[in-house]
């Protein structure tokens, strides 16, 4: 069984893990600065579609980029 686990893989991906949270968190902080209003309010409060159609876009858009650089 300790074949099929190496230690050193697990702990590279868990550290790579964090360092994408932290790149796409880091990248929607910056969409979100350069848009105007708080996207926050307007997908919550104001259950305005458009802008959660665009952030989801964003959300998908950054993790196939984040994945496949650090892949």
């Amino acid at each position: 069984m300790s074949d099929l686990i190496n230690l050193k893989d697990v702990v590279s991906s868990v550290i790579f893990s964090f360092f994408g949270l932290a790149l796409f968190g880091l990248a929607f902080y910056i969409f979100d600065k350069m848009t105007p209003g708080d996207l926050t309010k307007e997908i919550l409060e104001d259950q305005n579609t458009a802008a959660a159609i665009v952030v989801g876009a964003l959300i998908l858009g950054i993790s196939i980029i984040v994945g496949l650089a650090i892949h």
